[in-house]
């Protein structure tokens, strides 16, 4: 299916507004990777190929555009709270995508539920906000990772359940920017497959 989804799509400036408007399976396979360091688009590998390695190729290996050292040094979350494993569509003040692996060693997992393992749905919102985060934050500037804070969340819904071996990706979109009062707004959505799991509009705060 994702090798029909690479083959549907070749523009690679269309993979952030894939990813908004459509399921995260019509996602394009970019053709190069941008190398502006504030708004940069990973490569997906050639997956058309035919044969008996067909399904084994066509797994959704995008490059990083920031990797998870380079979100260390963005963000200050930790494990077990730092729910971004990879950016793979980056543009500074604006937008991002990414995504987090759910992995079976979870802690959370481990009380929700002992007896069917879902993943939070305050912690998929969390990841989206730690996303929008990344769009906001100047690495360089280490005074910003300390001084921003989740101030709200409205019209939030979950819509199906994240488990252990689902790759949650992320899409988030800057839609207000207050600086006056170091206020920022973003739409943000996430993904498995092609199903919406949960969206939300996200309040965040960046302190003067």
């Amino acid at each position: 299916m994702f090798a029909q989804c690479l083959a549907s799509c070749p523009d690679a400036s269309q993979l952030a507004s894939h990813m908004q408007r459509q399921p995260r399976s019509s996602v394009s396979r970019p053709s190069r990777r941008c190398r502006n360091f504030s708004k940069a688009r990973a490569e997906a590998p050639d997956a058309a190929e035919a044969g008996p390695l067909a399904i084994a190729k066509s797994g959704k290996a995008f490059k990083a555009v920031k990797d998870i050292e380079l979100i260390k040094k963005t963000l200050p979350h930790r494990y077990p709270f730092l729910l971004v494993d990879r950016v793979v569509d980056f543009e500074a003040g604006k937008t991002a995508t990414g995504y987090k692996n759910v992995s079976s060693n979870e802690q959370f997992f481990n009380g929700h539920f002992p007896s069917r393992a879902i993943m939070p749905g305050v912690l998929q919102v969390e990841a989206m906000a730690q996303l929008a985060g990344i769009v906001m934050i100047d690495p360089e500037k280490s005074e910003q990772q300390e001084n921003f804070f989740f101030g709200g969340i409205e019209n939030c819904k979950f819509r199906k359940p994240v488990v252990p071996g689902d790759q949650l990706m992320l899409h988030v979109v800057l839609t207000k920017n207050a600086k006056r009062f170091g206020l920022v707004k973003f739409a943000g959505k996430a993904y498995v497959g092609s199903d919406l799991t949960c969206e939300a509009d996200l309040t965040l705060f960046m302190a003067q």
